[in-house]
C-alpha cells in the first residue's frame, strides 16, 4: 500500500513538474527550431534534413566555376575594396533560410528562437559545440559584436538593416537577446536569424573596415586553401566542420574544394565552359544560350545544357531614370521613353524569343498587381491615398507598350513625342529642344558590361529618331559603383531581386530615407510619401494574404511612376554542366542550390576529366585553370596596340615630311 502511494506521488509530481522542467522557456515564451514569416513552418521539430538535399550524397571532388571581374579583399561586409567570390561560404548564420518555403528559417548557429507572439523582440539560443575555424566557441559576445561591427563599421546597408535594433543583450550563457523598435515589423526576427557571427576575437587587433587579403577566421563550410588575388581562389571543406550532421546541414556542402577562376569577359568565360576549364555556369545571354554551345561535348552529352524551371520572383530588370535630375525629374518625359523601346523587335532578333515582358516589379509571381483596374482589397488600400495618386492608377493597370516587331515603331514614337510635347518639349532642327530655354534633350546610358550594347544600340536608334541626343558610355566596374554610390547617371540597366515575402529591403529600394542615402539601392530617387507607407505596410502584414494585397498595391502605385522602361524575363535557368555531378531528384521551387546540394560522381568524373582534356585542345583553352584564352586575348591586344603605336608614328611621319609642301 505504502509502494503504490509513492509510486501515485511520484507519478504525480511527474505529471505536474515534468513538463514545466522540460520545456524550455524564456520570459515565459518557448523555444522554436525554426520560424516562418507568415504561418507555421514546412519542417517538424524532429526533421531529418531538407527535401531537397540528399543525406546520402558522397563527399569529395571539385566544383570549378567562373567569376567575372577581379577582387581585393577577402571581407564582403564592407564597402572598401571588391570581395571575392564565394566569400559567405566562410561564414555560418545564426539560423539558415529554405529554398522550399516563400520565408522560413531554421536554427543553425542557433539552436533555436524565443519569440513573443506581437514579435516585438526576439532571442536565441547558441547551439553548444558550435565554433570558429581556430576552435574558438561561438558566444553571444560575438553575436553582439557582429551586429555592432556591422551597423558602426560595415557597408552602410547594414546600418539601414538592423536600425530597428534598438537593443541588444546577453541574457544567459548562451542566450542572446534583441528588442526592436518603430512599431509591428514581422520580419525583424528573420533578419536577425540572416545575421552573420563573426569573431570578436579574431577581429580585436585588426582594422574591419579596411579590405584584406588575409583569410579572415569564420565557422562556415569553407576556409580559403590559395588564392592569387585577382586570378582564382580555392575554398576547401572544413574536415571538422561543426556542423556537418546538423538537419540544416545534412546532404550539404558535398564539394571537397570550390575553385573560382576569374574572367573580364563572358565570353571568355563560356569559351572556359567549352574547353572544360569551367564545370558549371549559370547563362544569362539568350543570344549566347541559342548558338554559344554548339560543341562536340554537348552533342555527346558530356556538356550538359539544361533548362530548370523555377517559381522565383523574377522582381524588375530595365532601363532604370535617375529622377533626381532633369529630364528624367518629370513623369511624362520617362513615360515617352518606354514607347521608344521595341521590346517584341528585340526580343524576336537579339533573343531568338526566349524571353516575356516583365510588366511588374513582382513579375512570375502571385505578388504581382494583376491585370486589369485594382478590385477588393487591393482597391481598399488604394483608396486610403486616393487624394495623392493619379486616377490612372484606379482604372487601369500599366502596360509596357508594345508593337508589331517591325524595328520602327513609328506610332510609338507619335506618343512618345506627343507626351514629350505636352511636358515642355519640342523638335527644332531636327534636334528635341526645351521649348522655353531652347536647351536640347541629351543623356547618358551608362553600363558596365559591353554586352548590353547590342541592346542599347537600337534603343538608342530609335530615341534619336525623336531628336534626342544619347551618348552610351561603358566603364570599369570600380568606376561603375563609385558613380552608383553617388547617384552620378542619368540612365543604367538595373535589376531588382524580389523575394516571395517583401520586406524591409522595400525601403532599400524604393523608401525616401534611401533616396537621400548614397549607396542605397533606390537608384532612382522616388521619394513618396504614399509608397513610405505602403512599405510600411507591407513590413507589417499580419498574415500572407494580406502580404500579397499589400505588395500588390504597392507595385500598381511603383508602376504609375513610370521610374524605369521595364525590360524582359524567363522562369527558368539556363545551365550549362560538365556530366559528373549528381543532384537531387527534384529541385527546389524558389532556388537552385546547386552549390550546397549537387555532387561530385567520382565514375563520371573520370569520364567527364577525359572529356575535358579533348575539349581544351578543341577550343585551344588549354591547361587546368581556365587562363590560357585570357593571356592569349591579352598577348593579342598587346601586339595589335604595338603594331597601331608603329603605323601612328610612321603616319606622323608621313605627315609631318609632307607638311611643309
Amino acid at each position: 500500500m505504502l509502494r503504490c502511494l509513492v509510486t501515485t506521488l511520484i507519478l504525480l509530481v511527474m505529471t505536474v513538474a515534468g513538463p514545466a522542467l522540460a520545456a524550455d522557456t524564456y520570459n515565459g515564451v518557448p523555444l522554436r527550431h525554426g520560424v516562418a514569416m507568415h504561418g507555421e513552418v514546412k519542417y517538424p521539430a524532429d526533421f531529418e534534413h531538407f527535401a531537397y538535399a540528399n543525406p546520402d550524397a558522397p563527399q569529395g571532388g571539385k566544383i570549378k566555376l567562373a567569376a567575372q571581374g577581379t577582387y581585393d579583399s577577402f571581407n564582403p561586409y564592407i564597402v572598401q575594396g571588391v570581395s571575392v567570390q564565394g566569400a559567405q561560404l566562410m561564414y555560418d548564420t545564426l539560423m539558415v533560410s529554405t529554398d522550399d518555403e516563400p520565408f522560413s528559417e531554421y536554427g543553425l548557429v542557433a539552436e533555436g528562437i524565443y519569440m513573443p507572439e506581437d514579435r516585438s523582440w526576439v532571442a536565441f539560443k547558441l547551439r553548444e559545440g558550435a565554433r570558429f575555424h581556430d576552435g574558438e566557441p561561438i558566444t553571444p559576445e560575438d553575436v553582439l559584436f557582429s551586429l555592432n561591427v556591422l551597423r558602426e563599421k560595415g557597408h552602410p546597408f547594414y546600418r539601414f538593416y538592423y536600425k530597428s535594433v534598438a537593443k541588444a543583450r546577453k541574457v544567459g550563457p548562451r542566450t542572446v537577446r534583441f528588442d526592436f523598435a518603430g512599431g509591428t515589423n514581422r520580419e525583424l526576427p528573420l533578419i536577425l536569424g540572416q545575421l552573420p557571427v563573426l569573431p570578436k576575437h579574431y577581429w580585436a587587433e585588426r582594422n574591419f573596415k579596411e579590405s584584406t587579403l588575409k583569410p579572415p577566421v569564420g565557422s562556415g563550410p569553407y576556409r580559403v586553401e590559395s588564392f592569387e588575388p585577382g586570378r582564382f581562389v580555392v575554398y576547401e571543406k572544413v574536415d571538422d566542420y561543426w556542423a556537418a550532421d546538423l538537419p540544416v546541414t545534412r546532404g550539404r556542402w558535398n564539394f571537397a574544394k570550390v575553385r573560382y577562376d576569374y574572367f573580364r569577359d563572358p565570353t571568355v568565360i563560356r569559351t572556359a565552359v567549352k574547353g572544360g576549364s569551367i564545370d558549371f555556369h549559370l547563362e544569362n545571354q539568350a543570344k549566347a544560350w541559342a548558338t554559344a554551345y554548339d560543341t562536340p561535348a554537348v552533342q555527346s552529352g558530356q556538356l550538359e545544357r539544361v533548362e530548370i524551371e523555377h517559381d522565383t520572383p523574377t522582381g524588375m530588370q530595365g532601363f532604370a531614370m535617375n529622377t533626381r535630375r532633369s529630364p528624367f525629374d518629370d513623369p511624362k518625359v520617362r513615360r515617352a521613353m518606354s514607347y521608344a523601346f521595341d521590346f517584341p523587335w528585340t526580343n524576336q532578333n537579339l533573343f531568338f524569343g526566349q524571353y516575356e515582358r516583365t510588366d511588374s516589379y513582382f513579375s512570375n509571381s502571385e505578388l504581382a498587381a494583376g491585370d486589369g483596374p485594382p478590385d477588393g482589397r487591393v482597391r481598399d488600400i488604394l483608396k486610403r491615398f486616393e487624394d495623392e495618386l493619379p486616377d490612372s492608377v484606379f482604372t487601369q493597370r500599366y502596360d509596357p507598350p508594345t508593337t508589331d516587331g517591325d524595328g520602327y515603331p513609328r506610332e510609338n514614337l507619335k506618343k512618345a513625342l506627343k507626351l514629350l510635347n505636352e511636358a515642355g518639349w519640342v523638335v527644332r532642327d531636327m534636334q528635341l529642344v526645351n521649348a522655353e530655354t531652347g536647351r536640347p534633350m541629351r543623356f547618358e546610358i551608362l553600363l558596365v558590361n559591353t554586352s548590353f550594347e547590342r541592346i542599347v544600340l537600337p534603343y538608342v536608334a530609335n530615341l534619336e529618331k525623336l531628336g534626342i541626343e544619347v551618348e552610351v558610355r561603358v566603364v570599369d566596374s570600380a568606376q561603375y559603383q563609385n558613380r552608383l554610390d553617388n547617384y552620378d547617371f542619368d540612365m543604367i540597366v538595373a535589376n531588382w531581386g524580389q523575394s516571395l515575402s517583401p520586406g524591409n529591403e522595400q525601403r532599400e529600394f524604393w523608401g525616401s530615407t534611401a533616396a537621400e542615402r548614397p549607396g542605397s539601392r533606390n537608384y532612382t530617387g522616388v521619394a513618396d510619401p504614399v509608397v513610405d507607407k505602403l512599405i510600411g505596410m507591407v513590413i507589417g502584414a499580419p498574415s500572407r494574404e494580406a502580404l500579397v494585397q499589400r505588395v500588390r498595391a504597392l507595385d500598381r502605385v511603383l508602376l504609375s511612376k513610370h521610374l524605369v522602361v521595364p525590360h524582359w524575363h524567363i522562369g527558368h535557368y539556363r545551365v550549362v554542366y560538365w556530366d559528373k555531378f549528381g543532384r537531387p531528384e527534384s529541385n527546389p521551387p524558389y532556388g537552385l542550390p546547386y552549390l550546397s546540394t549537387w555532387w561530385v560522381q567520382p565514375d563520371k568524373a573520370r569520364d567527364v576529366a577525359s572529356a575535358q582534356q579533348v575539349a581544351s585542345a578543341q577550343t585551344g583553352e588549354g591547361g587546368g585553370d581556365g587562363r590560357r584564352t585570357i593571356w592569349t586575348l591579352a598577348g593579342l591586344a598587346v601586339l595589335l596596340a604595338l603594331a597601331g603605336f608603329f603605323w601612328r608614328r610612321a603616319r606622323g611621319g608621313r605627315e609631318q615630311a609632307g607638311g611643309g609642301a
